[in-house]
């Protein structure tokens, strides 16, 4: 398992992250403990979670997977484990989190971070995220902004003072954003050292051979500014399997959780998906080996968020994401990027 930093030399992880969004719906507690398991034998020492999770959010379900995560913890040695969550933000309507109250002040995001803290056992987490913007952003697969959906909004800067206040009391080692954009991320490094205040270490944003919406403009200030991108959903929600080309019925995400799949269902994305598992096959490669690998071996990744539903997939997934694809395998990946450029974003 190879390790990186996040930050400028902020906090130390392994490169693959056990993402967690399944426990809890589509895994039970056992089954999740399992992949802990597995992947903290492998050499996985960073674990991903949010308090809005499982995946899709219902309020039946509503924090489970922490509580997974949590009673996993207790059997561990906490300094061996680098935990993350986010405290889910506004314009998603989901009342049965902090009654509603998702803004990010000071006192939301304390009653979201107490939250997060009871359900995981722990006294601290290692990287504090803000899910996705308070403010108006295209988010989730939209891609145009639009001033009309302007609403009233928190200050960053009280965003950012709350923030360093939990990291000062011992609660949080480091924070991050995810679902960011290249003007969220700047004023909130801005910001930071204006007032003297933490920086963000890491933005949490999809990244896939689909979706490499991340190279235009954020890539440059992550490089400069010493932010590591978290890439997650690297197989774009299982769609770069290849498996829903074969069978578009296939009980998968794509089709249990279909409105979360939407992001993946824009034009020449059947296209690329076609092109990028036909390139996987020419080089005696799976469509997953090729879509892990090119994420995790991009010099802009930090760290790749790997998600399943099995420990099989799991066992795939790790293995996959280890392999070094060769300059022939890339030269033709930029080549099917330039016919099909983001089809997804």
């Amino acid at each position: 398992m190879k390790f990186t930093t996040l930050g400028n030399n902020a906090l130390q992880v392994s490169s693959l992250c056990l993402g967690t969004m399944t426990f809890g719906q589509q895994n039970s507690e056992a089954e999740a403990h399992e992949q802990l398991d597995y992947a903290f034998g492998q050499g996985i020492n960073f674990v991903d979670t949010a308090e809005m999770y499982p995946v899709p959010a219902k309020g039946e379900t509503s924090g489970r997977t922490e509580r997974y995560v949590g009673s996993w913890l207790t059997r561990q040695a906490r300094d061996r484990i680098i935990l993350a969550t986010k405290a889910a933000g506004p314009a998603r309507s989901m009342p049965w989190i902090r009654e509603g109250r998702l803004s990010y002040t000071q006192a939301h995001l304390r009653q979201a971070l107490d939250g997060s803290l009871a359900r995981l056992r722990t006294d601290y987490v290692d990287l504090y995220q803000l899910h996705w913007p308070d403010r108006n952003v295209p988010m989730f697969g939209g891609y145009h902004f639009d001033p009309t959906q302007e609403r009233e909004t928190v200050p960053l800067r009280e965003t950012l003072e709350a923030l360093a206040t939990f990291i000062q009391a011992g609660k949080v080692r480091h924070w991050g954003l995810s679902n960011e954009t290249a003007w969220g991320l700047m004023s909130f490094l801005r910001l930071a050292d204006e007032l003297g205040l933490p920086r963000p270490v890491s933005v949490q944003n999809a990244y896939n051979l689909t979706n490499r919406s991340w190279e235009n403009g954020l890539a440059e200030i992550g490089y400069r500014e010493k932010v590591s991108l978290l890439a997650y959903s690297p197989l774009a929600f299982g769609i770069l399997c290849g498996k829903y080309l074969e069978n578009p019925h296939d009980a998968g995400r794509v089709n249990l959780f279909a409105a979360f799949a939407q992001r993946y269902q824009k034009p020449n994305m059947a296209k690329a998906v076609t092109a990028y598992v036909d390139l996987a096959r020419q080089h005696g490669l799976t469509p997953t080996q090729l879509a892990l690998a090119f994420v995790h071996g991009r010099w802009c990744v930090g760290g790749t968020l790997l998600g399943a539903t099995s420990l099989v997939q799991l066992q795939e997934d790790i293995a996959a994401a280890s392999m070094e694809l060769s300059p022939e395998v890339l030269q033709s990946i930029e080549q099917i990027h330039l016919l099909y450029p983001n089809p997804a974003p």
